[in-house]
């Protein structure tokens, strides 16, 4: 796992970083237009293949297609989360229409998505304002508190193969149909969401008459369910590592979080380009408007940010078994430690 930042103290200022990286907020519709060329064909391409392959037999070539396929599903994901940003193109308008119609495929609402996200980005890192858009994460006090029950149920859904099976399966294709936790904040969750639902509907119902019913969910639904499984991890791994950071709301500060709260997850770069540079999380906090294809220029010019919150992906897979907050020692921990630390407690006292 990574160690404590050694750069804290001379990075101490970290609201200057707001106003160095105001050059790198501008977006260029002709790179945004390249950008969603390069992603929108493989994508249909690869859809395409996929039934070919599956018309003929050859199954092993159809498997082998899924990954990449959800790859690219990821890749418009992630410029769908730029246009939610108004940071994919330079005007609102057509960010606002290409995030929509990227709905459509990724099964996220747009607008409902988009409000839930600011919040997020408004509150990450905060320990009295938890629970939208994040991970669900207790402290140890909290987890202690809880009765049996409510300590299975968390252990449940911290457990890997319901995080990232049935929870993206869930979120993606359950939640989403509904504006879940934003049921009386108005009337746009609702019509983002079932605007979003009746496209859907339109969609399976065009590609159902034009290839058949059974085609089209060994199709899509594997890159959806994959993408989601892909995606749910990226925003796993974006928050949630040892040396991450937490604080109460008297303390929180916007700037501060996205240094210490945010990683940087050094990826290959063929995986940084399905995803987007959304690896790149930290600098993203720091300053979301920055179109995702300038990130890496970003940690081209100021290479102290690559010290920042850094995980290979190696490192990453450790993290999966990390789970509770220590208020005391600044850190997230897994139930092992918790249960080993009051193994000890009880042999003190004893």
């Amino acid at each position: 796992m990574p160690m404590k930042d050694s750069c804290q103290t001379s990075m101490a200022d970290v609201g200057t970083w707001a106003r160095k990286l105001g050059p790198y907020r501008q977006p260029n519709s002709t790179r945004g237009v390249l950008e969603l060329a390069i992603t929108m064909m493989p994508f249909a391409s690869a859809w395409f293949l996929m039934f070919v392959t599956l018309h003929f037999g050859y199954f092993w070539l159809y498997a082998l297609l899924v990954l990449p396929a959800a790859g690219l599903l990821v890749r418009l994901f992630m410029i769908q989360h730029d246009c939610g940003h108004g940071s994919f193109f330079p005007n609102r308008t057509g960010n606002d229409w290409v995030g929509r119609v990227i709905g459509v495929l990724t099964l996220m609402p747009y607008d409902h998505w988009r409000r839930g996200h600011a919040i997020h980005h408004a509150t990450a890192g905060n320990l009295d304002n938890r629970g939208v858009g994040d991970v669900d994460t207790l402290t140890v006090a909290e987890y202690v508190a809880r009765s049996a029950w409510g300590r299975f149920r968390y252990r449940l859904y911290r457990h890997p193969a319901v995080m990232f099976g049935l929870g993206p399966v869930y979120l993606f294709v359950l939640q989403s149909r509904l504006p879940i936790g934003f049921m009386r904040k108005g009337w746009t969750p609702w019509v983002s969401t079932m605007a979003t639902n009746l496209a859907v509907a339109a969609f399976a119902g065009l590609m159902i008459w034009t290839i058949g019913f059974v085609p089209f969910l060994l199709i899509h639904l594997p890159i959806v369910l994959v993408g989601a499984a892909i995606g749910v991890w990226l925003f796993y791994i974006q928050h949630q590592f040892e040396d991450t950071h937490w604080v109460r709301n008297q303390g929180w500060n916007a700037h501060e979080m996205a240094l210490r709260g945010s990683s940087y997850y050094d990826l290959p770069k063929v995986l940084n380009w399905f995803t987007a540079n959304i690896g790149v999380h930290h600098v993203h906090h720091l300053s979301s408007r920055i179109p995702y294809y300038r990130l890496q220029e970003v940690l081209r010019d100021f290479p102290e940010l690559r010290k920042r919150g850094r995980l290979t992906l190696l490192q990453s897979l450790g993290c999966v078994r990390l789970a509770l907050w220590d208020e005391s020692s600044q850190r997230l921990i897994s139930f092992k430690e918790l249960r080993r630390a009051a193994t000890a407690s009880y042999r003190m006292a004893a």
